[in-house]
């Protein structure tokens, strides 16, 4: 079955400032995590071709609830709150942290995680430990290097492969690429990518969709 995805149609849902206050745990969520000012944001807006999506900052923390955008019926991406640095008090950050582990630990629905890093500083403890913990859930990471259009084409390259030979060590499914909101840089990487996690919800309800049909014309029958 050929699935299209239109990424272009996505839209905000709404901000919660905990899993409480989601919607339902259903369907198929795919969750973009990063540092504070990694580019999350900018990332989301690139993705799905809208300027104002998600709302950038040169402040780092800006982000700090759960906001939740739908791409498809039942498919949706969660923009976590940064975590590391923010210049926001401290037990503010330690709220917005609190709320992001909570959504790692306990969303059924998340079925991939996108964790983004600026790749000229990749791979901090907090990356680490976000995606150690991914692979022990058994969920699948994708690592974006951001900003990659700061780097000329050879530092690029170099990067990309220890960054990837490093993420060996993390024993799971784990992939990476670059990725640059500013020049498109890997773009068509990113949707192939969510386009195989966000597959299984679309088919599941096409086919439902299917069954519903059939049942009508039985019954009509």
């Amino acid at each position: 079955m050929s699935v299209t995805i239109h990424y272009q149609n996505t839209h905000f849902i709404t901000s919660a400032p905990d899993i409480r206050h989601l919607p339902e745990d259903a369907g198929i969520e795919v969750a973009f995590a990063g540092r504070s000012n990694a580019g999350k944001s900018s990332a989301l807006n690139r993705l799905t071709n809208q300027r104002n999506l998600a709302k950038t900052s040169k402040t780092p923390g800006r982000t700090q609830l759960i906001n939740l955008f739908k791409v498809e019926d039942d498919c949706h991406i969660v923009d976590l709150p940064g975590y590391g640095f923010a210049q926001v008090p401290v037990e503010m950050k330690l709220k917005w942290q609190k709320s992001l582990g909570e959504y790692l630990q306990k969303r059924e629905c998340l079925k991939g995680l996108v964790v983004l890093m600026d790749i000229r500083h990749p791979m901090k403890d907090l990356d680490q430990q976000l995606i150690y913990w991914a692979v022990d859930s058994g969920i699948p990471v994708q690592v974006l290097l951001t900003k990659a259009d700061k780097l000329k084409s050879g530092a690029r390259k170099a990067q990309l492969l220890k960054i990837r030979e490093a993420s060996m060590a993390f024993c799971g499914d784990v992939s990476v690429d670059v990725f640059s909101s500013l020049k498109g840089i890997g773009v068509d990487q990113l949707r192939r990518k969510l386009d195989e996690w966000f597959t299984p919800a679309i088919e599941a309800r096409l086919a439902a969709d299917t069954d519903e049909a059939d049942d009508v014309t039985e019954d009509e029958e």
